[in-house]
């Protein structure tokens, strides 16, 4: 059976040049980054020529990177390692729950944190954020662009509000990153978070900006690794896999990729739209990442069409893969005004480097008959239909 795969903001795969890339350093090149003999530096210098890369996607200075086990931890490290007991933190409703879990266990631990709306359109008013600062607050943690929407945050504004108040930013990028060029001294941000298995790297590594002169207590403890800032010896593979992932990814940036990609789904986003009925875009009219589409189809259960799919050789998905199987809906669309049943009817498409214009053929001659289907089995969308 052909299989497509369309669910790339849960996970990407590993683009052959990256692949390619960190081979050697499972075998061949083996040694402690830490270790002064020739084989501890032959590693090393791989280290840092990922930071170099890395750095240069994100527009900072190589030492502003740490390396990370991934987005979790990154956001982990950024949040935990800026607050403290008795500070006040704001982030939104709609933040992954690496941020949102992470403020939860802060304000357990005596920080005060605030949770700013969202609109319908699922984006954060700089002006909310802006009346929820206090004399305290320390830290402002708003992601760059939301993992099931795709919806772009207003982040130089909120980094403008963070720099008038002196209060620490950070943005969660996991989902921006190699999607939309970055710039984090226009941002403003002290800290940024990406991962890379998101970007076709592979799982278990990561980075965070942090901008020099920002404190930060460190969420390990041990050797002097991360100057300091990340105990733990470096994990030398799945670095030098990042740093040619985001050497890839700046490459594509600047041939225009994100705009061929940006095509690829409004034609999916358009096509599924024309073909079924009572069908929306959640986060229409809001500026998105150019891969991803989460849209909602009245009537039915997402997880029975995300089956019917992938039955069928699609895979999509709806919504954060590590929020799979929860009973509750999406707190994201809850967030931004659907309710529970609506929200549990989205499906979130998200494209990949890998992706071709016949598998979006594939999508769009598959997703209308099986929705079509599901409402066939759904009395109550049978019921809603008679009574229109």
């Amino acid at each position: 059976m052909r299989r497509i795969y369309l669910d790339n903001n849960a996970t990407t795969p590993l683009l052959p040049e990256v692949f390619e890339a960190m081979r050697p350093f499972f075998r061949d090149h083996f040694g402690n980054a830490s270790s002064i003999h020739s084989h501890g530096q032959q590693t090393r210098a791989a280290v840092e020529n990922a930071r170099e890369s890395v750095a240069a996607l994100l527009g900072c200075r190589a030492s502003e990177i740490i390396f990370t086990s991934g987005g979790t931890e990154s956001d982990n490290l950024a949040i935990a390692g800026v607050a403290r007991p008795g500070d006040h933190i704001i982030t939104s409703s709609i933040e992954h729950h690496a941020v949102l879990h992470a403020c939860r266990h802060l304000g357990e631990a005596g920080c005060e944190v605030t949770v700013v709306p969202v609109d319908g359109r699922g984006m954060v008013d700089p002006a909310d954020v802006k009346r929820a600062l206090r004399p305290n607050t320390r830290l402002i943690s708003i992601m760059m662009a939301n993992n099931e929407t795709g919806v772009l945050q207003p982040v130089e504004e909120i980094g403008k509000i963070a720099a008038e108040a002196g209060v620490f930013f950070h943005s969660d990028a996991v989902q921006s990153a190699a999607k939309v060029s970055i710039d984090v001294n226009r941002i403003g941000c002290h800290s940024m978070s990406i991962s890379g298995h998101k970007i076709h790297a592979p799982q278990g590594v990561g980075a965070l900006y942090v901008k020099k002169g920002t404190e930060l207590r460190p969420l390990f403890y041990g050797g002097r690794h991360e100057r300091s800032r990340r105990a733990g010896t470096e994990n030398v593979p799945g670095i030098v896999a990042l740093g040619k992932a985001a050497d890839l990814a700046k490459q594509a940036l600047h041939r225009g990729d994100d705009r061929k990609t940006a095509a690829s789904r409004d034609r999916l986003e358009q096509g599924v739209l024309a073909q079924v009925e009572d069908a929306n875009i959640n986060g229409d009219g809001a500026m998105r990442v150019p891969n991803t589409t989460n849209i909602r189809f009245d009537g039915i259960e997402g997880e029975a069409l995300v089956i019917a799919l992938d039955l069928k050789g699609l895979a999509v998905s709806t919504g954060a893969a590590c929020s799979s199987g929860a009973i509750e809906p999406s707190h994201v669309l809850l967030a931004m005004g659907l309710n529970k049943d609506q929200a549990r009817s989205s499906i979130r498409f998200s494209l990949g480097k890998q992706t071709t214009d016949e598998e979006i053929d594939f999508a769009l001659a598959l997703v209308p008959e099986t929705v079509a289907r599901l409402r066939e089995l759904s009395p109550s969308y049978r019921k809603q239909v008679l009574s229109t």
